[in-house]
C-alpha cells in the first residue's frame, strides 16, 4: 500500500497532458474533418457576405431613389402649403367683406322697414298732408312722384345688395371648396411623404442591419480563417506525431528486446497494470484485456521505452486514463476486477496475443493491425 501511495503521489505531480497517443490517428482524422468543415463554413460565410453586399448595394440604390422622391414630395408640399395659405387669406378677406355686407344689409333693412312702415301706417295722413299742403294739384303729383321714386330706389338698392351678398356667398363657397380640395391634396401629399419617409427609414435600417450582418460575417470569416490555420498546425503536428508513433512502433519491433525473465517487477506493478487494463478495456472481452496488458509489457521489454511498468504507464502523453484522471480514481477505489488481474498476470508472465505491438486505439480508416474487441493493436 505504501507503493500505491507513492504511485498516486507521483501521478499527482505529473502534468495532465492532452489525449493519449493511441488516439493520434483518430485525432488526425477528426482534425482533417474539422478543417474541412471550417473551410465549408468559410466558403458559405464568404458567399453570404457577397450576397449581403449585393443586397446592400441594391438597397442603397433604392435609398437614393427614395431620397430623390422625398425631395420632390417635400418641394410639392411646400408649394401646396403656400397656395393654401393664399387661399386662407382670400377666404378671410371675403369673410370680412361678407360681414360688412351683412351689417350693411341689416342697417338698410332696418331703414327700409322704418320707411315702409311709416309710409303704410301714415299713408292716409301723408295723403291728406300732401293734399292740404300742396299749393296745387301739380305740386301734389310732384310730391307723390317723389315718394314713388324713393320707394323704387329702396327696392333697387335692396336688390343690388341681395345680388352682392349672393355673389359674396358664392365666392366664399367656391373658396371653401378650393380649400377643401387643397387640404385633401395636402393630406395626400403628407401621406405620400410619410410613406416615402417610412420607406427611407426602413431602407436605411435594412442597410444598417446588412452592414452589421456583413461586419459580423466578416468577423466570423476572419475567425474561421484563423481557426483553419490553427487546425492546419494541429494536423501537421498530429501527422508528425503519428509518423513518430509509427516510427517508434517499427523501431520497437526491430530493437533489442529483453526476455521477460530479465524484468524485475516492483511491488504494486500488478495493481497498477490491472487498474490500467480496467480503464482501457474494462468492457472489452478477456482477450482485449490481455492485449492491453501485453502492450504495456512489450514496451517494458523494448529498449525504445522505459524499462518499468510505472515508467511506461506514466510516460507523457501515452495512455488517456492517466491524462484524464480515470486511472488515479481507479487506483484510489481499487476498481480492477478479477479478469483484469488475471490479464495482468498473463501479461507479466510474458504472454502476448498481439505479438510485438506497442500501440492500440479504437479503429479508424486506414489503420491496419490486430483487432481485438473494440481496439486495433499495432
Amino acid at each position: 500500500m505504501a507503493f500505491l501511495c507513492a504511485i498516486c503521489i507521483a501521478f499527482v505531480s505529473i502534468p495532465i497532458a492532452s489525449k493519449a497517443t493511441e488516439s493520434t490517428k483518430e485525432k488526425l482524422e477528426k482534425a482533417k474533418e474539422a478543417k474541412k468543415e471550417s473551410q465549408n463554413q468559410l466558403e458559405g460565410t464568404k458567399d453570404d457576405i457577397a450576397e449581403m453586399n449585393e443586397e446592400k448595394s441594391s438597397l442603397q440604390g433604392q435609398l437614393n431613389s427614395l431620397n430623390t422622391q422625398l425631395s420632390e414630395v417635400s418641394s410639392n408640399l411646400e408649394e401646396i402649403e403656400e397656395q393654401i395659405e393664399n387661399k386662407e387669406n382670400e377666404i378671410e378677406n371675403t369673410q370680412a367683406e361678407l360681414e360688412v355686407a351683412r351689417q350693411t344689409e341689416a342697417n338698410q333693412y332696418a331703414s327700409m322697414k322704418k320707411r315702409v312702415q311709416f309710409i303704410y301706417e301714415k299713408q292716409n295722413f301723408v295723403l291728406i298732408d300732401m293734399l292740404t299742403g300742396s299749393s296745387s294739384f301739380a305740386d301734389f303729383l310732384n310730391q307723390n312722384n317723389y315718394v314713388e321714386q324713393l320707394s323704387a330706389y329702396d327696392r333697387k338698392m335692396f336688390r343690388q345688395y341681395i345680388e352682392t351678398r349672393k355673389a359674396i356667398e358664392e365666392k366664399e363657397a367656391t373658396l371653401e371648396e378650393e380649400m377643401v380640395a387643397l387640404e385633401d391634396y395636402q393630406m395626400k401629399q403628407k401621406a405620400e411623404q410619410s410613406r416615402v419617409s417610412g420607406l427611407v427609414t426602413q431602407t436605411s435600417g435594412s442597410i444598417k442591419q446588412y452592414a452589421n450582418d456583413i461586419s459580423d460575417a466578416e468577423a466570423r470569416a476572419e475567425a474561421l480563417e484563423a481557426q483553419i490555420k490553427e487546425q492546419e498546425k494541429d494536423i501537421k503536428a498530429l501527422e508528425a506525431k503519428l509518423a513518430e508513433e509509427q516510427r517508434l512502433s517499427k523501431l520497437a519491433r526491430n530493437s533489442t528486446w529483453r526476455n521477460i525473465s530479465e524484468v524485475t517487477f516492483a511491488e504494486g506493478d500488478r495493481y497498477l497494470l490491472a487498474n490500467l487494463i480496467y480503464c482501457e478495456a474494462g468492457s472489452e472481452p478477456y482477450e482485449g484485456k490481455v492485449a492491453v496488458g501485453a502492450v504495456v509489457i512489450n514496451r517494458v521489454l523494448s529498449s525504445v521505452y522505459p524499462d518499468t511498468v510505472v515508467g511506461v504507464i506514466y510516460q507523457g502523453k501515452q495512455f488517456s486514463p492517466v491524462a484524464s484522471g480515470r486511472l488515479a480514481l481507479a487506483l484510489a477505489e481499487g476498481r480492477a476486477n478479477a479478469a483484469c488481474y488475471q490479464a495482468a498476470d498473463e501479461a507479466m508472465k510474458g504472454y502476448s496475443n498481439v505479438g510485438s505491438c506497442v500501440y492500440f486505439r479504437t479503429p479508424v480508416p486506414g489503420l491496419s493491425g490486430i483487432t481485438l474487441g473494440g481496439h486495433v493493436f499495432y
